[in-house]
């Protein structure tokens, strides 16, 4: 037996006519075919010696038949029949090459064996190529007529009717369309068949009943290699599925079994043999192997409907079925007993043959329906397991354990439910829907412990992000030398009590210590984050915390008391040290000190010595400090890119923002401490105090002679002053002239008014004289000597009374 990679070949007959069995037997063990079933086709090709056919069949099915060498001479190559497997064709396709007709080896007399092979071709072929020259269409003998006349004859005679498709082959192809040498092949054909004598029951029997017949043309292979290679591909698609409806062999009839191939062909060749004549009777094998084949057909079909059956394939679907396994196993018995009953007289090998396939296709009709029962015990063992794993960790168990437990019992659940559903016929193995299962189980544990290790991640690093935003803040908000240490310690601290937390909640998961350190790692990330996002968040936010600080520090005492702008506060010295305080705040927030050596002194000293010691432009030294300004950079000396909030650049520009935002409430400041200078300082100037004594001596002295006139006018200076400070004139006039005017104009009468009545309120509280009529002149002395005096008095009770008033209503409106 010749082999190669894909096909092999085997000599089925020599050319003495014996028939190789032990050939046979192991080429068909070596391709398989016992498993094909029905599902395979033979191809056999007969022709003229030396016209092409093994060449043409290596071409068209890639088999490896030996080819003839033309530079050797034109010579007999195929000895008998051989056969071989075609290669990538479905289904499974067989090929015979026989023995070239009218060859100078045999002789003339000697066409026994032509005939013989003819005939054996007919009688297992599916096809059968017919190999013919173009230039020999109509030529009695080079047509293979009278060899196709003999064979209508014998198949006609000995065989039921078996459906044979004919291919004509063409070969060298001249000018002549096929279209005219086809007509031409299909009447000598017809002439054949109806010059072949038929018994009376096929008398009338057409040809398309027992043969179809197909023409087709190939070119020159010497000549025309490319072409004809295109030809025969072209062809070769035809052999695919040739069996199926519509195929080359669709309406085949009475096919032989895969398995009894060997069998058939041995007692076919053997009555071909020994009867000459070619007289062939129906032999037991074949006819066996069709009737236990319908047999096999009918017990199909009552399985495929029977009641009980289809109740349980139904049932099966909805879910598990008790007893499945023992009911259809019964079922199935019933069956191949019935068909053991109808078939106990065929063939005892056939029989067999029969039954196991029935038994085959019975096990596959009803295997969805196990794999269903299959399905439907993993899904619900698999929700008994997620429910009495859920219980377990909800009771306290450890997860490990409950894992371990839940997972060996249902396992040991799904085991006996399958046990059940086993049928006795099948030997199938359910270790792939238990592998299943187990994955399952696994893929749900491995699932519920990474959601428990994530919510209990989730809960610490929530509880680590209000245990660290809120306080950061704050640190931030009161930023001074020692805010990055107690963040440090206050970092260092959480994230303690946060792995403390974690190591607890992590007993009972087995848990390898390279992953727990890995989750552990992951915390004081998470922690550091947190720090550093909130103060990322804080940076972003250092303008308004600075002036925040600026006008608490610079409108504020020691006491936290708001200032009053007297004349005596040192606004220079104020404003540094508000400003020095608020500088602190960018000096905290122009970078990330998580680490204990991370040079924030240099920061600080940074800015302190360029912002706030600002040089002078105009001098040559000052120009030289600025050309090397060591905030023109875009980053901090020994402080790497990621740790930077703040450039240096960023603080310059800060800060020159903070100063021009601060200005005016400092030139507010100045200019309240200049009014209340002001307001504070009524005497004219000492050359006007001059002038007056000079140029008003003689008024002077015109008072000193009469006193009533001094007390007059200490009356009404008492009185203007009592009005000044009611109306407060110095607070409306620091609006401006004009504002001023208006406001006193509006309020002038009413102030009066108040003033006059609160003199008759003070004279009215007065105690009445009680004195006796002889003391009446002293009484009215006392009065005309006192009165001047009394009225002073009572208009100076009233103007320190107004002055009080008037000083608390100005203390309480600069409050």
């Amino acid at each position: 037996m010749a082999k190669s990679d894909e096909c092999c070949s085997v000599q089925l007959i020599d050319g003495d006519g014996a028939f190789n069995v032990d050939g046979i037997d192991n080429f068909i063990k070596f391709v398989k075919l016992g498993e094909c079933g029905l599902s395979y086709a033979v191809v056999s090709i007969m022709g003229p010696q030396s016209s092409g056919k093994s060449t043409l069949l290596n071409n068209l099915f890639a088999t490896n038949f030996k080819e003839m060498n033309a530079f050797i001479g034109r010579s007999q190559t195929t000895k008998g029949i051989w056969l071989a497997r075609c290669a990538g064709i479905e289904p499974c396709t067989l090929v015979m090459d026989l023995e070239g007709t009218d060859g100078r080896e045999r002789g003339e007399d000697d066409t026994a064996f032509e005939k013989q092979s003819a005939l054996f071709a007919l009688a297992v072929s599916d096809i059968v190529l017919i190999n013919m020259w173009c230039h020999d269409i109509g030529r009695e003998q080079a047509a293979n007529k009278p060899l196709l006349k003999t064979v209508f004859q014998v198949m006609m005679r000995l065989f039921s009717p078996r459906k044979t498709t004919l291919v004509f082959v063409i070969r060298d192809k001249t000018r002549t369309p096929l279209e005219n040498l086809e007509p031409v092949l299909r009447e000598d054909v017809q002439k054949i068949w109806d010059s072949v004598p038929k018994p009376q029951a096929h008398k009338d029997t057409p040809l398309s009943d027992f043969f179809n017949v197909e023409v087709v043309a190939l070119s020159s292979f010497e000549e025309k290699e490319e072409q004809f290679r295109e030809q025969v591909a072209n062809l070769r698609q035809r052999f695919f599925h040739s069996i199926a409806p519509g195929g080359l062999a669709g309406d085949r009839r009475g096919v032989v079994p895969a398995s009894g191939f060997s069998f058939s062909a041995q007692q076919i060749w053997k009555v071909i043999k020994e009867n000459k004549d070619l007289d062939l009777p129906a032999h037991k094998v074949m006819v066996a192997t069709v009737r236990c084949e319908e047999i096999a057909s009918e017990k199909f079909a009552w399985l495929a409907t029977n009641e009980d059956w289809l109740s349980l394939e139904e049932a099966v679907q909805s879910g598990p079925v008790q007893g499945f396994g023992k009911k259809l196993s019964a079922i199935i018995n019933t069956c191949l007993s019935e068909y053991d009953a109808e078939a106990t007289f065929f063939d005892e090998s056939v029989r067999s043959g029969k039954r196991q396939q029935l038994e085959e296709k019975l096990l596959q009709l009803v295997q969805s329906a196990f794999q269903s029962l299959l399905g439907h015990i993993r899904s619900g063992t698999f929700d008994k397991f997620k429910e009495a794993f859920d219980k377990a960790l909800n009771e306290g168990e450890g997860f490990s354990s409950a894992a371990s437990n839940c997972a060996q019992t249902y396992m040991a659940v799904f085991d006996g439910e399958c046990a059940g559903a086993i049928i006795e016929q099948a030997d199938w193995d359910t270790s792939k829907i238990r592998d299943k299962l187990r994955r399952d189980i696994d893929a749900h544990i491995a699932t519920i412990r990474a959601d428990k290790l994530s919510e209990l991640s989730a809960q610490l690093e929530e509880k680590l992000k209000e245990a660290l935003a809120g306080p950061v803040e704050a640190l931030l908000d009161g930023a001074n030398n020692e805010t990055w240490p107690a963040i440090r310690k206050l970092l260092q601290r959480e994230t303690e009590s946060a792995i403390s937390g974690l190591s607890k909640g992590l007993v009972g998961y087995d848990m390898d210590e390279k992953t727990k350190e890995k989750m552990i790692t992951s915390l004081k990330d998470y922690a550091r984050g947190v720090v550093e996002s909130k103060t990322r968040e804080e940076a972003g936010r250092v303008l308004i915390r600075m002036k925040d600080r600026f006008s608490i520090l610079f409108s504020h005492d020691s006491d936290s008391m708001p200032r009053v702008w007297t004349g005596n506060e040192n606004i220079r010295a104020i404003t540094k040290t508000a400003r020095s305080s608020s500088l602190k705040i960018l000096s905290v927030m122009a970078a990330l000190r998580l680490n204990d050596d991370d040079g924030s002194g240099e920061i600080d000293k940074t800015l302190s010595s360029t912002l706030m010691n600002v040089p002078n432009n105009s001098n040559t030294k000052d120009r030289s400090i600025m050309a090397t300004d060591p905030l023109a950079s875009s980053s901090w000396e020994n402080v790497p890119a990621s740790q930077t909030l703040i450039s240096p650049v960023q603080c310059k520009s800060i800060w020159r923002q903070f100063k021009t935002e601060t200005e005016y409430t400092v030139s507010q400041a100045i200019a309240a401490q200049e009014s209340s200078k002001r307001n504070n300082n009524w005497l004219p100037p000492p050359w006007a105090i001059i002038a007056l004594l000079i140029l008003g001596f003689n008024e002077f002295m015109t008072l000193l002679r009469n006193p009533l006139y001094v007390g007059l006018l200490f009356v009404l200076y008492l009185l203007a002053k009592a009005l000044w400070v009611q109306l407060d004139v110095s607070a409306q006039f620091s609006n401006g002239l004009l504002p001023g005017l208006i406001s006193l104009s509006s309020t002038f009468i009413p102030t009066v008014m108040n003033l006059l009545q609160k003199l008759a309120e003070e004279g009215q509280q007065r105690p009445a004289a009680t004195d006796t009529p002889s003391n009446s002149s002293l009484v009215s002395k006392r009065f005309q000597n006192n009165s001047s005096n009394d009225l002073a008095s009572t208009a100076s009770s009233v103007v320190t009374s107004t002055d009080s008033g008037a000083e608390y209503s100005s203390r309480s409106k600069e409050e």
